[in-house]
């Protein structure tokens, strides 16, 4: 199947020169997003994994139905004040500014085994700040999986220290 197929491409969102890649369209098909959600659990489903971290907020959408597919809790990263108990923040750098990151202190024990998934990898600021978060409370990255993967931004470069897992790739924007 041809998920790229099923991505909208919005030029010039959020802002002038961005070509941005809308996956409310792949969502909105069940067969589509169900064949997204297989292609994104099976690396992990014979290997254990503890927890699947999900990044607010389309990483969300992806991460909650991987982790009940491999049967792994789930954990989310939002912006920072967006969660209710004792967090620590990670401060980055994203495609359009500044940002910071939070996750509650308990969510990821250590030594657990942890798998991050998002949308999508561009300057790979987001999941970078995502992995410091989880490594902070003593998880091990065992694997980042994304639906979209821009490596003409450098995303890919800054993590490959991680084993990232990828389902298409835009070579150019």
């Amino acid at each position: 199947m041809d998920i790229k197929t099923f991505i909208r491409e919005v030029p010039n969102w959020p802002i002038k020169g961005v070509n941005f890649k809308d996956i409310t369209t792949l969502l909105q098909n069940p067969i589509v997003f169900k064949h997204v959600i297989n292609k994104l659990a099976k690396p992990y489903l014979k290997t254990k994994v503890d927890k699947v971290v999900g990044i607010d907020a389309r990483g969300f959408l992806f991460a909650a139905p991987v982790a009940f597919k491999i049967g792994s809790g789930l954990c989310l990263v939002r912006k920072k004040g967006k969660l209710p108990y004792n967090t620590i923040e990670q401060n980055f750098s994203k495609e359009y500014g500044l940002d910071v990151l939070a996750i509650h202190k308990d969510t990821i024990k250590k030594n657990d085994k942890v798998i991050i998934v998002d949308d999508l990898l561009a300057t790979g600021g987001t999941l970078l700040a995502a992995c410091k978060l989880v490594e902070k409370l003593g998880g091990k990255i065992v694997g980042i999986n994304v639906v979209i993967d821009l490596p003409f931004l450098g995303g890919s470069q800054k993590l490959k220290k991680y084993k990232v897992n990828s389902l298409i790739q835009y070579e150019t924007e």
